[in-house]
């Protein structure tokens, strides 16, 4: 007896990318994933239009638009309380660059020289609720990052510490799970408390906290 397909859940998707090459380029790849449905814009003013008449989970957002920044994107979604994550997209970037981003509330930055595998892994990521940061990018976050001020800072535990670096390293929970050789609702267990303790409510949050207050725990 054959069993009925179980409907995908679509990830929908908005491309933003002044290049009408990489944004075509870029659909076309993402397309051909069964569950991605995907849109395109070329300047912040259009991403807008699409945002605020149609729900969009993940925004695939290019740094450098031309006469336009990636980050005019970021500060508008937050001032219009737009509910999506944003996957930054870049050739390169300074330290203070990286840094402004993460600190914007984006869920990742993803290097244009990767290959369009790794593209599809990251979103599906971030769509999990993931923060998706390269070793580089996180070199270039420390290399920014001032002092953390460590008054009132909560003390983690061993297992704490580890699954924080866990995640600081991009990994799911069933892989910090096979890492560490615990359960894996050992680990969320462990990780709700890292979020109790850090006051914070998502992975990407939780990976600028770690990177501000506990760089020595996790790195």
């Amino acid at each position: 007896m054959q069993q009925a397909n179980t409907p995908t859940k679509l990830i929908r998707v908005l491309i933003v990318d002044d290049h009408n090459l990489f944004r075509s380029g870029a659909a076309r790849l993402l397309e051909s994933e069964a569950d991605m449905l995907v849109s395109s814009s070329g300047t912040v003013s259009e991403a807008m239009e699409v945002l605020t008449s149609q729900p969009v989970d993940i925004v695939l957002l290019d740094y450098d638009l031309g006469e336009e920044r990636g980050t005019d994107l970021v500060q508008r979604i937050k001032e219009h309380g737009i509910h999506t994550r944003v996957l930054v997209v870049t050739a390169g970037l300074t330290a203070r660059q990286a840094a402004e981003l993460m600190q914007k509330g984006i869920a990742g930055i993803f290097p244009k020289t990767d290959s369009p595998q790794a593209l599809v892994e990251a979103i599906h990521k971030v769509n999990a609720g993931e923060a998706w940061l390269k070793q580089d990018h996180l070199q270039l976050l420390l290399d920014n990052l001032s002092e953390p001020a460590r008054q009132g800072e909560k003390t983690l535990s061993a297992r704490e510490q580890a699954v924080l670096r866990g995640v600081v390293d991009g990994l799911a929970n069933k892989e910090i799970a096979g890492e560490l050789q615990i359960s894996e609702s050992s680990v969320k267990a462990a990780l709700q408390q890292v979020f109790t303790k850090t006051g914070v409510r998502t992975r990407s949050q939780l990976v600028r906290v770690a990177l501000d207050r506990y760089r020595d725990l996790v790195l």
